[in-house]
Parts: C-alpha cells; structure tokens; sequence
C-alpha cells in the first residue's frame, strides 16, 4: 500500500465520527457533492411513508393539528438552531433561500434609519442572491453597491442601509468573517444579513455570539434535507418586533384563522412565515435533522479540516505540479468544507471523475469543487478521489 493509503485508513481507525456513516444511503461511489445535495439519511424514507400514509392519507385535516403540522416551521427552526449557534424561537423554516433573501433584505432595510439610502451586496455571491439584491434596492428605492467581503469595511458609511454577506464563497469555499465583519457593519450603524448555505452543518456559525441581525440558509446541503428542501430565516431577538416582512401572509399573521381583512403580524419568528408550509419536504427534513442528535459541531469541523487537509496532501502526492491550482485558502480560518481545484480542462475532468465513480461537481469556466461532508465521508474516500484525480490528469 501506498503511504496515503495507509494514512487513510489509520485516519478512519480513529475517527470517532466513523459510525455516523451507517446513517445515511451510500454506495462505493465516492460522494464529494454534499455541498450540492447531501446524501439520503437511512431514516427518512419510512418516515415519509408514515406522513404520506397515515398523517395524510389516515388523519387528514386532522394532521394539522394531532400531527404538529401547524407548528412545524417553528420547531423545525428550533433543531436547527444550535447547529448555527442561535437560541430557540428565531429561526422559522420555510420557503426558498431566494425568497428568504428577499424578506431578509428588505425588512433590515426597512429598520434602517431613513437617511441610509445605499444596500451593500457581496460581489462573490450566488448569482441568485445578487439578483435578489437588485430587485430589493429597486424596491425600497435604494443604490445597490456591489463590494468583495474585503472591501466591506471601507466601504461603510453612514448612507449603508444593510449589508448582504456570504459566510462561505460558493465557487472557491473560502470562509469569511463572519464576526469581525458584523462588528464592523454594526460600527457603521448598519444590519448585517448573512448567507449559511455553505456554512451551516459544516462549521460554527454563531449567529447569537456574533449579534448577526438576520439570515438566511438552505437545508438540502450538509443538513441532508432532500431535494428543494426547505430554507430558513433568522431573524435576532432583538429585532423581532421590528422585523417587518415584505410578504405578510396568513401564515404570519397574529390570528391566522380570523380571516381579518386587515393585517397585524404574529410575535416572535413566526412573522417570517407566509403562506401554508410545504408539509411533505417539512417533515422530511425533520427527520433528516435526527442524524445530528448528540453530534458536535465542533467535532464536524474538526474533521472538516483534517479531510480537506488530507485531501490537498494527496492531491500533491498524485498529481504532476502544476496540473492544478487550488484556490481555497490554505489557512484553516479562511475555509470552508470544501476544496476548489483550478485546470484548463476542469469540466472534461469531472465528467471523468464521475463516470470512474468519484462525484464533485464544475464551476464555470475551469473549477472542480469538491464538498467534504464529515458525517458520512473517510479519509479513505479522499485517498481515493485524489488517486483516481491524479490518474485523469496525467
């Protein structure tokens, strides 16, 4: 055996989150697009069978109430609060991270001093979130100023309204920080407004420590929720009674089933809701939200960064010099879960990769990204897409 190979397999002799694997649907493909789509709980399936067949297809109606799916926005935020460090009762799932985004933005705009007239937006974002941005700041009738995360805090001012941030770059993972930067648009007398998708399940967020004022995430990456599984909004205590949605719907409202013809928001997280929840993704991700019981997030990260340190190690020791350039950060402050590889030839390769059983995934034009999701990948795992990687781009 090759000394990677033997280092691996020590690496999985120790790891104490080892047997968390046997949670999920896997096979012998090597699963690095957990950053994409997490991998199936082993659970959830007969769980949604019980929602189909007997919450829906025996209770009926009578669900909504016997079954808990009036409150399950509520409680579901609540099994998601400790994973990005937020107290219970301020985060409500629901709707898309798009549309999150939306509600995010312009209720911080709208709790903004009149005067600020000018919303600052990550220029590394996810397309979606800058588009969400721009119809904002049409919106409300504010400037839209789009700056890296480094450039943030020059940039601030007393015009700054809100500040749209991503914790972690989406093409290279480079993690941002996320407390100094809420420090400083809070100096400026701004709201920060956070993006988790590629954060939350992977790494301490620490939402509550922090005094993050609102954010957004989604659940189908390294929260394992399924497909279009549903976001959430954070919305800090502090600002609840404030937090003024623009999309008020019935589900918001403080007498949902008073049919009143004029609106008057519920109190707390619930004024994040809309309309009626989407019940069958709902509750598959609350069973999906069963693997993290008695799992530390620290203990995550931990492997995160021992994964994708492995994985760089191997990457030298299999490939020629030169053939890639990775451009995730090496300092362990500055990443992500996830490892960014630059070629001429990126795409070719992943198509590669994928047919050989190794799955990442391309970013536009020359990027092969690959997701480390320490639940359920090994250091065997890594070997073996660093191996097989090399061998494609000799």
């Amino acid at each position: 055996m090759s000394e990677p190979t033997l280092l691996a397999k020590e690496l999985d002799q120790a790891d104490e989150l080892a047997p968390l694997r046997d949670r999920f649907v896997l096979d012998d493909v090597v699963y690095l697009d957990g950053n994409s789509l997490g991998a199936l709980p082993a659970h959830v399936p007969d769980r949604v069978a019980d929602v189909v067949r007997r919450q829906w297809g025996d209770l009926r109606i009578r669900s909504w109430e016997e079954s808990g799916w009036w409150t399950a926005p509520e409680r579901i935020g609540d099994r998601i609060a400790p994973l990005v460090g937020a107290a219970p009762g301020q985060i409500v799932v629901g709707d898309s991270t798009s549309v999150n985004v939306f509600k995010a933005l312009v209720a911080a705009i709208r709790m903004a001093d009149a005067g600020r007239d000018e919303l600052l937006v990550d220029a590394t974002t996810f397309p979606t979130d800058g588009y969400i941005a721009e119809s904002a700041a049409r919106l409300t009738g504010r400037t839209l100023r789009p700056v890296t995360p480094a450039e943030v805090p020059g940039a601030l001012g007393d015009r700054t309204a809100a500040v749209l941030l991503n914790h972690v770059d989406y093409r290279t993972g480079r993690l941002h920080d996320l407390p100094a930067l809420t420090a400083a648009v809070h100096a400026a007398g701004a709201l920060a407004v956070w993006d988790l998708c590629h954060s939350a399940g992977a790494l301490p967020v620490g939402l509550d420590e922090h005094g993050v004022d609102l954010a957004v995430g989604c659940t189908y990456k390294y929260l394992n929720g399924g497909p279009g599984s549903p976001a959430y909004l954070y919305v800090r205590k502090g600002l609840q009674d404030r937090f003024d949605s623009p999309l008020p719907g019935w589900n918001s409202h403080a007498e949902p089933f008073g049919m009143s013809p004029s609106y008057r928001p519920a109190a707390g997280a619930v004024r994040g809701r809309v309309g009626t929840p989407d019940i069958l993704s709902l509750l598959a991700l609350e069973a999906a939200l069963d693997v993290w019981d008695g799992v530390s997030v620290a203990a995550v990260r931990a492997k995160s960064l021992a994964l994708t340190d492995f994985f760089l190690r191997c990457v030298a020791e299999y490939t020629e010099p030169g053939r890639v350039e990775c451009v995730t950060p090496e300092r362990h402050a500055e990443r992500g879960s996830q490892i960014a590889l630059r070629c001429p030839d990126a795409g070719e390769v992943m198509k590669r990769l994928i047919a050989r059983g190794v799955v990442g995934d391309f970013r536009h034009p020359d990027v092969l990204r690959f997701g480390f999701t320490p639940l359920y990948t090994g250091f065997r795992d890594v070997e073996r897409a660093a191996r097989v990687l090399g061998e494609e781009l000799a």
